[in-house]
Protein backbone atom coordinates (compact mmCIF):
# COMPACT_ATOMS: atom_id res chain seq x y z
CA UNK A 1 0.00 0.00 0.00
CA UNK A 2 2.40 1.75 0.95
CA UNK A 3 4.67 1.82 -2.58
CA UNK A 4 1.19 2.67 -4.59
CA UNK A 5 0.50 5.60 -2.41
CA UNK A 6 4.42 6.83 -3.09
CA UNK A 7 3.21 6.31 -7.17
CA UNK A 8 0.49 7.81 -6.62
CA UNK A 9 1.94 11.18 -4.87
CA UNK A 10 4.65 10.98 -7.67
CA UNK A 11 2.20 10.92 -10.31
CA UNK A 12 -0.07 13.67 -9.14
CA UNK A 13 3.00 15.98 -8.01
CA UNK A 14 4.73 15.83 -12.26
CA UNK A 15 0.87 16.62 -13.19
CA UNK A 16 1.52 19.74 -11.39
CA UNK A 17 4.60 20.36 -12.84
CA UNK A 18 3.23 20.30 -16.40
CA UNK A 19 0.76 22.08 -15.54
CA UNK A 20 1.96 24.96 -14.39
CA UNK A 21 4.37 25.00 -17.47
CA UNK A 22 1.86 24.88 -20.17
CA UNK A 23 0.10 28.08 -18.73
CA UNK A 24 3.63 29.65 -18.59
CA UNK A 25 4.48 28.74 -22.32
CA UNK A 26 1.79 31.12 -23.92
CA UNK A 27 3.22 33.83 -22.32
CA UNK A 28 6.91 33.06 -23.40
CA UNK A 29 5.75 33.23 -26.60
CA UNK A 30 3.06 35.83 -26.31
CA UNK A 31 6.27 38.38 -25.51
CA UNK A 32 8.67 37.13 -28.12
CA UNK A 33 8.26 40.03 -30.79
CA UNK A 34 9.94 37.12 -33.70
CA UNK A 35 7.05 34.84 -33.11
CA UNK A 36 3.28 35.08 -34.70
CA UNK A 37 0.73 36.62 -32.05
CA UNK A 38 3.87 38.89 -30.49
CA UNK A 39 2.66 41.49 -27.96
CA UNK A 40 3.54 45.15 -29.36
CA UNK A 41 4.37 46.13 -25.54
CA UNK A 42 7.74 47.32 -25.90
CA UNK A 43 10.43 45.66 -23.87
CA UNK A 44 11.11 47.72 -20.69
CA UNK A 45 14.24 45.03 -19.31
CA UNK A 46 17.75 46.55 -20.39
CA UNK A 47 19.59 44.31 -22.72
CA UNK A 48 22.36 43.54 -19.64
CA UNK A 49 22.05 43.91 -15.89
CA UNK A 50 25.34 45.06 -15.76
CA UNK A 51 26.41 48.66 -14.25
CA UNK A 52 26.82 50.44 -17.52
CA UNK A 53 27.72 54.02 -18.63
CA UNK A 54 26.16 55.37 -21.50
CA UNK A 55 28.04 58.29 -23.20
CA UNK A 56 26.24 61.41 -24.69
CA UNK A 57 27.09 63.55 -27.75
CA UNK A 58 25.49 66.56 -28.16
CA UNK A 59 26.36 67.35 -31.94
CA UNK A 60 24.94 70.67 -32.36
CA UNK A 61 21.78 73.12 -30.61
CA UNK A 62 21.09 74.61 -27.13
CA UNK A 63 21.26 71.94 -24.34
CA UNK A 64 21.69 72.89 -21.37
CA UNK A 65 22.97 70.73 -18.45
CA UNK A 66 20.06 70.96 -16.26
CA UNK A 67 18.14 69.98 -19.63
CA UNK A 68 20.34 66.75 -19.66
CA UNK A 69 19.74 65.62 -16.48
CA UNK A 70 15.99 66.58 -16.05
CA UNK A 71 15.55 64.79 -19.89
CA UNK A 72 17.94 62.12 -20.18
CA UNK A 73 20.18 61.25 -17.10
CA UNK A 74 17.61 60.95 -14.32
CA UNK A 75 14.96 59.21 -16.36
CA UNK A 76 17.13 56.40 -17.72
CA UNK A 77 18.54 55.94 -14.35
CA UNK A 78 15.54 55.84 -12.67
CA UNK A 79 13.82 53.55 -15.01
CA UNK A 80 16.87 51.02 -15.28
CA UNK A 81 19.27 51.38 -12.40
CA UNK A 82 21.92 49.70 -13.84
CA UNK A 83 22.56 52.63 -16.30
CA UNK A 84 24.56 55.50 -15.84
CA UNK A 85 24.41 58.44 -18.56
CA UNK A 86 27.23 60.67 -18.60
CA UNK A 87 27.57 63.82 -20.91
CA UNK A 88 30.47 64.05 -23.19
CA UNK A 89 31.40 67.80 -23.51
CA UNK A 90 34.16 68.72 -26.33
CA UNK A 91 36.10 72.19 -26.31
CA UNK A 92 33.95 75.12 -27.55
CA UNK A 93 33.89 75.52 -31.62
CA UNK A 94 34.50 71.46 -32.04
CA UNK A 95 32.71 70.48 -34.92
CA UNK A 96 31.55 66.46 -35.55
CA UNK A 97 34.35 66.05 -38.05
CA UNK A 98 36.61 67.08 -35.14
CA UNK A 99 35.00 64.73 -32.41
CA UNK A 100 34.24 61.60 -34.45
CA UNK A 101 38.12 61.95 -36.13
CA UNK A 102 39.18 62.14 -32.37
CA UNK A 103 38.36 58.61 -31.50
CA UNK A 104 35.88 58.81 -29.14
CA UNK A 105 33.19 56.68 -28.86
CA UNK A 106 29.41 58.22 -28.16
CA UNK A 107 26.73 55.64 -27.41
CA UNK A 108 23.70 58.44 -27.97
CA UNK A 109 24.01 61.17 -30.22
CA UNK A 110 21.83 64.37 -30.03
CA UNK A 111 21.07 66.39 -33.23
CA UNK A 112 19.56 69.35 -34.59
CA UNK A 113 18.91 70.79 -38.12
CA UNK A 114 22.23 72.27 -38.13
CA UNK A 115 23.59 69.13 -37.51
CA UNK A 116 21.62 66.45 -39.39
CA UNK A 117 22.87 65.99 -42.97
CA UNK A 118 26.41 67.19 -41.84
CA UNK A 119 26.43 63.90 -38.70
CA UNK A 120 24.96 61.22 -41.60
CA UNK A 121 27.65 62.22 -44.28
CA UNK A 122 30.03 60.92 -41.60
CA UNK A 123 28.71 57.58 -41.42
CA UNK A 124 28.38 57.76 -37.55
CA UNK A 125 24.98 56.94 -36.71
CA UNK A 126 23.09 53.42 -36.77
CA UNK A 127 20.18 52.04 -38.88
CA UNK A 128 17.66 51.58 -35.86
CA UNK A 129 15.03 49.67 -37.67
CA UNK A 130 16.82 46.55 -36.09
CA UNK A 131 16.39 47.72 -33.08
CA UNK A 132 12.38 49.07 -33.83
CA UNK A 133 11.02 45.93 -34.64
CA UNK A 134 13.50 43.57 -31.87
CA UNK A 135 11.74 45.92 -29.06
CA UNK A 136 8.80 46.28 -30.27
CA UNK A 137 9.19 50.09 -30.87
CA UNK A 138 5.59 51.82 -31.66
CA UNK A 139 6.59 54.44 -34.44
CA UNK A 140 2.97 55.48 -34.85
CA UNK A 141 3.07 57.22 -31.31
CA UNK A 142 5.75 60.20 -33.16
CA UNK A 143 4.21 63.01 -34.80
CA UNK A 144 4.13 62.49 -38.23
CA UNK A 145 5.55 65.73 -39.77
CA UNK A 146 8.48 64.53 -37.66
CA UNK A 147 8.69 61.11 -38.18
CA UNK A 148 8.31 61.57 -42.08
CA UNK A 149 11.55 64.42 -41.72
CA UNK A 150 13.63 61.68 -39.95
CA UNK A 151 12.65 58.61 -42.88
CA UNK A 152 13.61 61.66 -45.32
CA UNK A 153 16.77 61.63 -44.42
CA UNK A 154 17.94 58.31 -45.82
CA UNK A 155 17.42 57.43 -49.49
CA UNK A 156 17.96 53.69 -48.09
CA UNK A 157 15.23 53.29 -46.08
CA UNK A 158 17.50 53.80 -43.19
CA UNK A 159 15.83 54.88 -39.50
CA UNK A 160 19.20 57.05 -38.35
CA UNK A 161 17.11 59.35 -35.84
CA UNK A 162 14.31 59.33 -33.65
CA UNK A 163 12.84 62.57 -33.05
CA UNK A 164 13.22 63.77 -29.35
CA UNK A 165 11.13 67.10 -29.51
CA UNK A 166 10.06 68.96 -31.54
CA UNK A 167 11.58 72.61 -31.28
CA UNK A 168 8.95 75.37 -32.29
CA UNK A 169 9.31 78.89 -32.87
CA UNK A 170 7.79 82.00 -31.11
CA UNK A 171 7.94 85.57 -30.49
CA UNK A 172 9.90 86.50 -27.18
CA UNK A 173 9.33 90.23 -26.03
CA UNK A 174 10.78 92.18 -23.17
CA UNK A 175 7.47 93.94 -21.57
CA UNK A 176 9.83 96.61 -19.91
CA UNK A 177 11.14 98.33 -22.93
CA UNK A 178 7.14 98.50 -24.21
CA UNK A 179 6.50 99.48 -20.78
CA UNK A 180 8.71 102.31 -20.86
CA UNK A 181 7.64 103.66 -24.42
CA UNK A 182 4.26 102.86 -23.90
CA UNK A 183 3.23 100.28 -26.00
CA UNK A 184 0.97 97.72 -26.51
CA UNK A 185 2.61 94.53 -25.65
CA UNK A 186 1.88 91.71 -28.53
CA UNK A 187 -1.17 90.71 -29.31
CA UNK A 188 -2.24 86.91 -28.74
CA UNK A 189 -2.99 87.10 -32.58
CA UNK A 190 -0.30 86.28 -34.88
CA UNK A 191 0.89 88.95 -36.40
CA UNK A 192 1.53 89.50 -40.08
CA UNK A 193 5.24 90.77 -40.77
CA UNK A 194 4.15 94.09 -42.04
CA UNK A 195 2.36 94.74 -38.74
CA UNK A 196 5.31 93.22 -36.73
CA UNK A 197 7.79 95.48 -38.46
CA UNK A 198 5.43 98.52 -37.85
CA UNK A 199 5.40 97.57 -34.11
CA UNK A 200 9.27 97.37 -34.25
CA UNK A 201 9.45 100.54 -35.85
CA UNK A 202 7.83 101.80 -32.75
CA UNK A 203 10.36 100.52 -30.01
CA UNK A 204 13.23 101.08 -31.96
CA UNK A 205 15.03 104.66 -30.20
CA UNK A 206 17.85 105.70 -28.73
CA UNK A 207 17.46 107.22 -25.29
CA UNK A 208 20.06 108.50 -22.50
CA UNK A 209 22.75 106.56 -24.44
CA UNK A 210 21.18 103.39 -24.80
CA UNK A 211 19.79 101.91 -28.51
CA UNK A 212 17.02 100.25 -28.37
CA UNK A 213 15.70 97.65 -31.30
CA UNK A 214 12.44 96.78 -31.91
CA UNK A 215 12.94 93.17 -33.32
CA UNK A 216 15.51 91.38 -35.25
CA UNK A 217 13.52 88.79 -37.60
CA UNK A 218 16.67 86.92 -37.47
CA UNK A 219 17.36 88.07 -41.48
CA UNK A 220 16.59 86.00 -44.35
CA UNK A 221 17.46 82.71 -43.19
CA UNK A 222 15.40 83.02 -40.30
CA UNK A 223 12.32 84.12 -42.11
CA UNK A 224 12.64 82.10 -44.69
CA UNK A 225 11.70 79.01 -42.15
CA UNK A 226 8.13 80.70 -42.44
CA UNK A 227 7.54 78.78 -46.22
CA UNK A 228 10.65 75.86 -45.49
CA UNK A 229 12.34 77.08 -48.20
CA UNK A 230 15.65 74.99 -49.15
CA UNK A 231 18.53 77.23 -50.04
CA UNK A 232 19.92 74.60 -52.90
CA UNK A 233 17.24 72.80 -55.57
CA UNK A 234 17.91 69.35 -54.44
CA UNK A 235 17.46 67.81 -57.90
CA UNK A 236 20.19 70.10 -59.50
CA UNK A 237 22.11 71.47 -57.38
CA UNK A 238 21.71 74.88 -57.93
CA UNK A 239 20.37 78.00 -55.96
CA UNK A 240 16.98 78.87 -55.17
CA UNK A 241 17.49 82.15 -53.66
CA UNK A 242 16.19 83.65 -57.23
CA UNK A 243 12.76 82.13 -56.79
CA UNK A 244 9.91 84.68 -55.67
CA UNK A 245 9.65 83.13 -52.68
CA UNK A 246 13.19 84.07 -51.16
CA UNK A 247 12.57 87.61 -53.01
CA UNK A 248 9.81 87.84 -50.55
CA UNK A 249 12.01 86.49 -48.01
CA UNK A 250 15.05 89.39 -48.38
CA UNK A 251 12.41 92.14 -48.92
CA UNK A 252 11.36 91.56 -45.43
CA UNK A 253 14.51 91.56 -44.15
CA UNK A 254 15.41 95.11 -45.78
CA UNK A 255 12.57 96.43 -44.51
CA UNK A 256 13.65 95.22 -41.19
CA UNK A 257 16.92 96.98 -41.33
CA UNK A 258 15.61 100.16 -43.28
CA UNK A 259 13.87 100.55 -39.64
CA UNK A 260 15.48 104.01 -38.69
CA UNK A 261 18.22 103.60 -35.66
CA UNK A 262 18.53 99.66 -36.35
CA UNK A 263 21.42 99.89 -38.12
CA UNK A 264 24.00 100.17 -34.97
CA UNK A 265 27.63 100.82 -34.44
CA UNK A 266 30.29 99.22 -37.19
CA UNK A 267 26.95 98.32 -39.34
CA UNK A 268 25.95 96.01 -36.61
CA UNK A 269 22.78 94.44 -37.84
CA UNK A 270 22.32 91.35 -36.14
CA UNK A 271 20.64 91.19 -32.33
CA UNK A 272 19.82 88.10 -30.87
CA UNK A 273 19.92 85.85 -27.31
CA UNK A 274 22.40 88.47 -25.54
CA UNK A 275 21.32 91.63 -26.33
CA UNK A 276 17.35 90.35 -25.22
CA UNK A 277 18.49 88.41 -21.90
CA UNK A 278 21.58 90.24 -21.22
CA UNK A 279 21.83 93.75 -22.57
CA UNK A 280 17.78 93.92 -22.41
CA UNK A 281 17.94 96.56 -25.57
CA UNK A 282 15.85 94.08 -27.83
CA UNK A 283 12.29 94.07 -27.57
CA UNK A 284 11.08 91.28 -29.25
CA UNK A 285 12.67 88.50 -30.93
CA UNK A 286 11.63 85.83 -33.14
CA UNK A 287 13.19 82.37 -32.33
CA UNK A 288 13.39 78.59 -31.37
CA UNK A 289 12.05 77.51 -27.73
CA UNK A 290 15.11 75.48 -27.20
CA UNK A 291 17.50 78.78 -27.69
CA UNK A 292 15.75 80.40 -25.17
CA UNK A 293 14.01 79.05 -22.13
CA UNK A 294 16.67 76.94 -21.06
CA UNK A 295 18.78 79.84 -20.68
CA UNK A 296 16.79 82.17 -20.03
CA UNK A 297 15.60 79.47 -16.84
CA UNK A 298 19.52 79.61 -16.55
CA UNK A 299 19.85 82.97 -16.19
CA UNK A 300 16.71 82.78 -13.51
CA UNK A 301 18.55 80.45 -11.35
CA UNK A 302 21.68 82.84 -10.86
CA UNK A 303 19.15 85.50 -9.50
CA UNK A 304 19.11 87.39 -13.01
CA UNK A 305 14.98 87.42 -14.72
CA UNK A 306 14.03 89.53 -17.26
CA UNK A 307 10.35 90.85 -17.55
CA UNK A 308 9.29 88.70 -20.44
CA UNK A 309 6.72 86.97 -22.73
CA UNK A 310 5.42 85.64 -25.49
CA UNK A 311 3.08 85.69 -28.90
CA UNK A 312 2.64 84.06 -32.20
CA UNK A 313 5.75 84.46 -34.15
CA UNK A 314 5.17 86.84 -37.14
CA UNK A 315 4.38 85.62 -40.54
CA UNK A 316 3.09 86.01 -44.38
CA UNK A 317 0.05 87.73 -45.10
CA UNK A 318 -1.18 84.91 -46.75
CA UNK A 319 0.76 82.05 -44.15
CA UNK A 320 -1.60 83.14 -41.07
CA UNK A 321 -2.64 80.20 -38.98
CA UNK A 322 0.74 78.40 -39.50
CA UNK A 323 4.29 78.75 -37.98
CA UNK A 324 7.54 78.26 -38.82
CA UNK A 325 8.86 74.81 -39.65
CA UNK A 326 9.51 73.12 -36.56
CA UNK A 327 13.09 71.56 -35.93
CA UNK A 328 13.58 68.22 -35.26
CA UNK A 329 15.87 67.71 -31.97
CA UNK A 330 16.86 63.87 -32.34
CA UNK A 331 18.50 61.04 -30.67
CA UNK A 332 20.63 58.33 -32.51
CA UNK A 333 22.89 55.67 -31.38
CA UNK A 334 26.64 55.75 -32.58
CA UNK A 335 27.73 52.76 -35.24
CA UNK A 336 30.72 51.80 -33.30
CA UNK A 337 28.97 51.89 -29.71
CA UNK A 338 29.00 48.76 -27.61
CA UNK A 339 26.52 49.46 -25.82
CA UNK A 340 23.74 49.56 -28.61
CA UNK A 341 20.62 47.47 -27.33
CA UNK A 342 20.76 49.74 -24.28
CA UNK A 343 21.46 52.80 -25.71
CA UNK A 344 18.29 52.22 -28.20
CA UNK A 345 15.89 51.04 -25.03
CA UNK A 346 17.31 54.23 -23.28
CA UNK A 347 16.04 56.99 -26.13
CA UNK A 348 13.05 54.17 -25.96
CA UNK A 349 12.31 55.32 -22.49
CA UNK A 350 13.26 58.81 -23.19
CA UNK A 351 10.16 58.98 -25.73
CA UNK A 352 7.85 56.84 -23.45
CA UNK A 353 4.89 59.26 -22.07
CA UNK A 354 6.28 59.33 -18.79
CA UNK A 355 9.51 61.14 -20.11
CA UNK A 356 7.79 63.02 -22.39
CA UNK A 357 5.75 64.84 -19.77
CA UNK A 358 8.84 65.72 -18.19
CA UNK A 359 9.76 67.62 -21.23
CA UNK A 360 6.46 68.95 -22.04
CA UNK A 361 6.39 70.39 -18.37
CA UNK A 362 10.10 71.92 -18.31
CA UNK A 363 9.29 73.73 -21.91
CA UNK A 364 10.33 71.62 -24.66
CA UNK A 365 7.55 70.35 -27.28
CA UNK A 366 7.30 66.43 -26.84
CA UNK A 367 7.87 64.44 -30.55
CA UNK A 368 4.98 62.11 -29.57
CA UNK A 369 1.53 62.47 -30.29
CA UNK A 370 -0.42 63.71 -26.79
CA UNK A 371 -2.51 66.08 -26.78
CA UNK A 372 -2.72 66.05 -22.69
CA UNK A 373 1.41 66.67 -22.44
CA UNK A 374 0.68 70.28 -24.51
CA UNK A 375 -2.13 71.01 -21.62
CA UNK A 376 0.77 70.57 -18.95
CA UNK A 377 3.10 72.46 -20.99
CA UNK A 378 6.01 74.60 -18.70
CA UNK A 379 3.98 73.15 -15.41
CA UNK A 380 7.22 72.71 -13.40
CA UNK A 381 9.55 75.32 -15.26
CA UNK A 382 9.56 78.38 -12.66
CA UNK A 383 10.41 80.71 -15.89
CA UNK A 384 7.49 80.03 -17.72
CA UNK A 385 5.40 80.61 -14.64
CA UNK A 386 2.55 83.27 -15.32
CA UNK A 387 3.50 83.35 -18.91
CA UNK A 388 1.45 83.01 -21.80
CA UNK A 389 2.28 79.20 -22.86
CA UNK A 390 -0.75 78.70 -24.85
CA UNK A 391 0.63 80.40 -27.42
CA UNK A 392 3.60 78.14 -27.85
CA UNK A 393 0.05 75.77 -29.62
CA UNK A 394 -1.85 78.81 -30.83
CA UNK A 395 -0.63 77.99 -34.52
CA UNK A 396 0.53 75.50 -36.52
CA UNK A 397 4.39 74.61 -37.11
CA UNK A 398 5.08 73.82 -40.83
CA UNK A 399 7.30 70.36 -41.59
CA UNK A 400 11.46 71.55 -41.35
CA UNK A 401 12.24 70.94 -44.72
CA UNK A 402 15.10 68.38 -46.03
CA UNK A 403 18.26 70.34 -46.56
CA UNK A 404 20.77 69.64 -49.08
CA UNK A 405 23.66 67.91 -47.98
CA UNK A 406 25.88 71.46 -48.95
CA UNK A 407 22.94 74.17 -47.23
CA UNK A 408 25.25 74.22 -44.05
CA UNK A 409 28.19 74.98 -46.48
CA UNK A 410 26.80 77.86 -48.14
CA UNK A 411 24.51 79.64 -45.83
CA UNK A 412 27.34 81.97 -45.12
CA UNK A 413 26.69 83.21 -48.29
CA UNK A 414 23.24 84.03 -47.64
CA UNK A 415 24.14 86.32 -44.51
CA UNK A 416 26.87 87.82 -46.67
CA UNK A 417 23.73 88.78 -49.21
CA UNK A 418 21.95 89.61 -45.93
CA UNK A 419 25.45 92.02 -44.76
CA UNK A 420 25.50 93.84 -47.93
CA UNK A 421 21.74 94.50 -48.06
CA UNK A 422 22.00 95.89 -44.63
CA UNK A 423 24.43 98.12 -45.90
CA UNK A 424 22.58 99.52 -49.18
CA UNK A 425 22.92 96.96 -51.86
CA UNK A 426 19.33 96.34 -53.46
CA UNK A 427 17.93 92.98 -53.04
CA UNK A 428 18.45 91.77 -56.86
CA UNK A 429 22.11 92.26 -56.82
CA UNK A 430 22.48 91.02 -53.41
CA UNK A 431 20.96 87.78 -54.11
CA UNK A 432 22.54 87.36 -57.81
CA UNK A 433 25.97 87.58 -56.14
CA UNK A 434 24.96 85.03 -53.49
CA UNK A 435 24.14 83.05 -56.23
CA UNK A 436 26.73 82.62 -57.99
CA UNK A 437 28.75 82.21 -55.22
CA UNK A 438 26.19 79.57 -54.30
CA UNK A 439 26.48 78.03 -57.05
CA UNK A 440 30.44 77.96 -57.39
CA UNK A 441 30.79 76.52 -54.28
CA UNK A 442 28.11 73.57 -54.24
CA UNK A 443 30.31 72.87 -57.26
CA UNK A 444 33.62 72.84 -56.04
CA UNK A 445 32.56 70.55 -53.01
CA UNK A 446 30.39 68.26 -55.43
CA UNK A 447 34.48 67.65 -57.23
CA UNK A 448 35.94 66.55 -53.93
CA UNK A 449 33.72 64.42 -52.51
Amino acid sequence: MKFKHSITVALIFILLILSACSKEAPTAVATDPAKPGASSAPKDAAASTEPITLKFYNSSGTFTNTEFKTFIADPVNKKFPNIKVERIEPPTGTTPEDFFSSGQIPDIIYSSSSSHRKVISLGVLLDLNEYVKKYNFDLTRIKPEMLSYAKELSNKGELLELPFNSNQHILYYNKDIFDKFGVPYPSDTQMTWEQALELGRQLTRTENGVNYIGIDAEGPIGIAKNLALPVIDPKTGKSLLSTPDWVRVFNVAKQNYEIPGYIGKADKYVYGRDEFMKDRNLAMRPTWLANMVGPLEELRQQGLEVNWDIAPVPTFSDQLGKSREAQNHTLSVFTKSTHKDEAFQAIAHILSDDTQRILSRNGRVPSIINPELEKEYGADLPVLKGKKVQNVFAVKPIQEHTSHQFELDINKFVTEAAASIAKGTDVNTAIRKASESIDKEVERLQKNQ
